[in-house]
């Protein structure tokens, strides 16, 4: 449990640390017309970054809820609950991606 967060801890550090560069780059080429584009880039952090993170949480979640089916199956709705709403996380950076790409 203990390397599970600090792998967690490590994987948000590094994707908000690629984060900033890109968004450094981004506005240090906003002024030059000739200027890669960098929104392809961003939208793949977007579906990235919110598959992870869902990724993670899902396992985590998805374990605890396991077992407290198994020993109470009347939790089996509440559990349901958060798997849905860790989902939606995947959903959303999904959503951001398609709207930069548009």
């Amino acid at each position: 449990m203990h390397s599970e967060r600090k792998l967690v801890k490590k994987t948000i550090l590094l994707l908000f640390a690629i984060s900033l560069v890109v968004i450094a780059a981004d506005s240090a080429f906003a002024q030059d017309e000739t200027a890669p584009d960098l929104k392809p880039i961003g939208a793949g952090l977007a579906v990235g970054i919110a598959g992870i993170g869902s990724a993670l949480g899902m396992g985590m979640a998805g374990s605890a809820a396991i077992g407290a089916i198994t020993e109470k199956p009347e939790v089996f709705g509440k559990a349901f609950l958060f798997i849905v709403l860790i989902e939606a996380v995947a959903i959303y950076g999904l959503l951001v991606a398609i709207l930069l790409v548009l």
